[in-house]
């Protein structure tokens, strides 16, 4: 692993990278007054309701998404990329080298990343060239037996590599790359060979379309190498845990739909698109683990997760159950309900689409079986279940599998299933299920299902302490149109736009003048900005200081609203709206205060009394010193 990156190369790319002209590249914008407008690419409307404001380096969906940030939060969301693959993205589209802090491990030189997808580009339109040359012949008629034409392999990117062993290398130094970063990039060996040679080739990209790497499969009888699919290796660009064919395709369509269908194969992939199925992708070269389960979690996106789903596509046969139990022992790292889809015939999407139809890879989809039910009924299935220590055997097996889920609405009627595939009483199947739910467990991403998903049955009552919290939801935004929060949201947009005209202190603000959480939350991080005592633009360290993506959004949100005047806001009117807040405030602790003496006898607590009583005179005091304060600073 790389070191962090530094902190000036990061402000760097932030300052460098124009947020109008990224943003730009993908979503059409027009001027509006010192903003610009467009449609929201994060989702569906007709009005556009997203805002750029370049002067702060700001964007905004006022719609729906209610989402923001900066251009580095822009390009993650919008390419599904982590923080630091979007530095380094943008850091090559400006042209900044990026400096690692030395942790001991290996370190990416400045520059390379660059000059690896420079070269990997150029390579991905030689193969696709060569795939027309005679030689390639076979790798034609390789895709041609598969049902895929030349229009297909050229939208898709097939390409050939020759079998002379060095042609894209003399291809690649003619255009200037040094052989260094050629075996950097795992497109030449050391031995100074081409590393893929007479192979049909497919271009792993990322979500935005960058040529990473490349999967090559075996045409020619006498190959020297005798698997079947070879990858790129792993290289600064290339890391297959990191990485799903087709999902630069995919990528909006797995976000919108919530939806992702894992297929085995890059013709799969190919076949899958082709029938309809648009959110296929595949792993390159290794099992679908534990990475690719996040990527498709951030694409997908947390907070949309539960009503999404991940559907894995495998053989009925013994090795597809297999998959489906390594895929149900890691099912942990999905937020989506997780899903199987089986083809009795045991055809793969490919071989399915070429001998029955398009049609029939959508109804494998569609035919797809929660994968619970398809990992119960596999483990059931491996027992005797017309001899009694086999049935009960049988349960003790599922029983954990039932104990697991969820969703606590599925589990009685997977107990009703489990029920009948045992053929035993429905009491003596709840009863082992609610036994299994209470069992310790082994915790989460040690392979194992994590306690988090442990469930018990219906109508049981395990000790308490083997109850699970409720499952936290995430910070509710406030509407912005109530009138009950102006004063508060008004507040907090002069101190993160005009933060110059406030005094000391925030002129006495404190987070509990805020009723609502998020607003106490925003200023909250108002409060740890400045303390940080940091430099630059004063709106995006307030939003740095948000650790929650929708808090985040919230503070850019306010840092880009229109002010309550035209022009330059005034100190009068900071005065006027900070001593409002404050009043207000106040104002309930005077109400609360006297609920709570009218609840107090004077007579028999005549000393709480009394000292409520005080209490009451100075903040009468202090309400008619704000009131004061703001009526003089409106006038």
């Amino acid at each position: 692993m790389a070191g962090r990156i530094n902190e000036e190369d990061i402000a760097a790319v932030r300052e460098r990278a124009r947020i109008d002209e990224i943003v730009g590249s993908y979503v059409t914008l027009r001027r509006s007054g010192s903003a610009m407008v467009g449609l929201c690419p994060f989702h569906e409307e007709k009005t556009p309701s997203f805002q750029v404001t370049p002067s702060r380096g700001l964007w905004y969906c006022f719609g729906a998404c209610s989402e923001g940030g900066d251009v580095i939060s822009f390009v993650q969301k919008i390419d599904n990329l982590t923080f630091v693959e979007a530095i380094e993205r943008l850091a090559d589209r400006v042209g900044i080298q990026l400096r690692y802090s030395d942790d001991g491990g290996t370190r990416t030189p400045p520059g390379l990343r660059m000059r690896l997808m420079e070269s990997h580009q150029a390579a991905a339109e030689f193969y696709a060239e060569q795939l027309a040359a005679p030689d390639a012949l076979q790798a034609r008629q390789f895709l041609a037996e598969r049902g895929f034409d030349r229009d297909t392999a050229l939208d898709f990117g097939v390409g050939f590599a020759p079998r002379d062993g060095r042609a894209l290398l003399r291809h690649l130094r003619g255009r200037g790359f040094a052989d260094a970063d050629l075996v950097a990039g795992g497109l030449a060996r050391e031995s100074g060979y081409d590393f893929f040679q007479g192979r049909l080739l497919w271009p792993i990209r990322d979500s935005g379309r960058q040529v990473l790497g490349f999967g090559g499969r075996r045409i020619f009888d006498d190959d020297r190498i005798s698997a079947k699919y070879i990858n790129t290796p792993e290289t600064p660009l290339y890391k297959k845990s990191h990485v799903l064919y087709g999902l630069d395709r995919a990528r909006q369509a797995i976000a919108k739909k919530s939806q992702a269908v894992v297929v085995e194969g890059y013709t799969d992939v190919m076949a899958a698109h082709l029938s309809g199925v648009d959110t296929a992708i595949a792993s390159c070269g290794t099992a679908f683990g534990d990475d690719h389960a996040r990527l498709l979690r951030r694409l997908m996106g947390d907070h949309d997760a539960f009503g999404g789903e991940v559907i894995f596509t495998f053989d009925g046969d013994e090795a597809g159950q297999s998959a489906a139990l390594k895929v149900f022992s890691g099912d942990q790292n999905f937020l989506a309900q997780t899903y199987v889809a089986v083809e009795p015939s045991g055809l793969d999407p490919c071989d399915l689409r070429l001998q029955q139809g398009e049609a029939a890879v959508r109804e494998l989809v569609a035919r797809r079986v929660p994968l619970y039910r398809f990992v119960m009924s596999n483990i059931v299935g491996r027992y005797d279940l017309d001899r009694v220590d086999g049935r009960l055997n049988a349960l003790r097996a599922a029983a954990p599998l039932v104990g697991s889920i969820r969703d606590r609405g599925l589990v009685s009627g997977y107990v009703r299933e489990l029920t009948g595939l045992l053929g035993m009483e429905p009491e003596e199947v709840q009863r082992e299920v609610a036994r299994a739910a209470r069992a310790p467990r082994p915790q989460s991403g040690s392979g194992q299902r994590g306690d988090r998903y442990r469930q018990q049955a219906p109508d049981e009552h395990p000790p308490e302490e083997s109850e699970q919290p409720p499952r936290r939801k995430g910070l509710e935004l406030p509407d912005p149109n109530d009138r009950l929060l102006t004063t508060e949201r008004q507040t907090l947009k002069l101190i993160i736009q005009a933060p110059q005209r406030f005094g000391a202190g925030w002129d006495g603000i404190t987070a509990a003048d805020f009723t609502h959480p998020a607003y106490a939350a925003v200023f909250t991080c108002v409060e740890k900005a400045a303390a940080d005592g940091a430099e630059g633009d004063w709106a995006h360290r307030v939003s740095l200081a948000a650790e929650a993506d929708r808090l985040r959004s919230l503070t850019v949100s306010l840092a880009v609203e229109p002010l309550p005047i035209t022009g330059e806001p005034t100190e009068r009117l900071v005065a006027a709206y900070s001593s409002g807040l404050q009043l207000l405030t106040v104002m309930r602790q005077i109400a609360e205060l006297k609920s709570k003496l009218q609840r107090t006898n004077p007579v028999d607590q005549a000393v709480k009394y009394n000292q409520m009583f005080s209490e009451l005179v100075v903040l009468e005091a202090r309400r008619h010193a704000l009131h004061q304060r703001s009526i003089g600073a409106q006038e």
